[in-house]
């Protein structure tokens, strides 16, 4: 049984969400030739005051960018 585990910064909608989860899945299926139903994929949110490169939070970055 396969597993993905995908971290990405909140704010996404549900429906990109759920195009990301059918996508991976099915690239997962096919690249290892398993069945659709054995993939799992993890999406875990992380917030953007929780998430830094370069020693700026995701926020910061937004912030002076904008």
């Amino acid at each position: 049984m396969p597993i993905a585990m995908i971290h990405l910064a909140e704010g996404r909608s549900e429906e990109k969400k759920h195009a990301l989860l059918l996508n991976v899945t099915q690239a997962i299926a096919q690249s290892l030739d398993v069945p659709v139903d054995s993939v799992r994929v993890l999406l875990q949110e992380i917030p953007e005051t929780q998430w830094a490169a370069g020693g700026k939070t995701l926020a910061e970055r937004r912030r002076g960018n904008a």
